[in-house]
């Protein structure tokens, strides 16, 4: 897929941002990865990663990037022993999940908009 776009655009001085633009475009149907809290779902085939093919999954970053993430290190580490239980619960623990993804739903809702302004620049200003 990158090397068809590469191919197809060019090596203008615009090429890398319409390939990036269109790159982001096509990935956007692909169904964005919610939080939740395990303790609150009754449904274990929700933990199931399609792509991975596992029954049971979380994914986090760096810590010093989202909330949700500190979230998720603090409570992997108490399932692991190596600090105590956070002391939040499991309701709580929801509605923080619904907040992030609140946040990450307006987020990503902006970024697309800002991708469709720029491409409607960028169409409108080239021949």
């Amino acid at each position: 897929f990158q090397k068809s776009l590469s191919e197809t655009f060019g090596a203008d001085k615009y090429s890398r941002a319409r390939k990036e633009v269109l790159t982001y475009m096509f990935s956007r149907p692909m169904q964005m990865a919610l939080y939740f809290c395990t303790g609150v779902l009754d449904d274990e085939t929700l933990f199931h990663h399609y792509a991975l093919n596992v029954p049971f999954y979380t994914h986090f970053t760096s810590p010093i990037r989202r909330y949700a993430d500190i979230i998720v290190h603090r409570l992997l580490s108490a399932s692991l022993g190596a600090r105590s239980p956070i002391k939040m619960e499991k309701e709580a623990i929801q509605k923080q999940a619904d907040h992030c993804n609140d946040r990450k739903m307006a987020s990503k809702r902006v970024q697309e908009l800002s991708a469709d302004l720029f491409f409607s620049v960028f169409v409108r200003v080239r021949p």
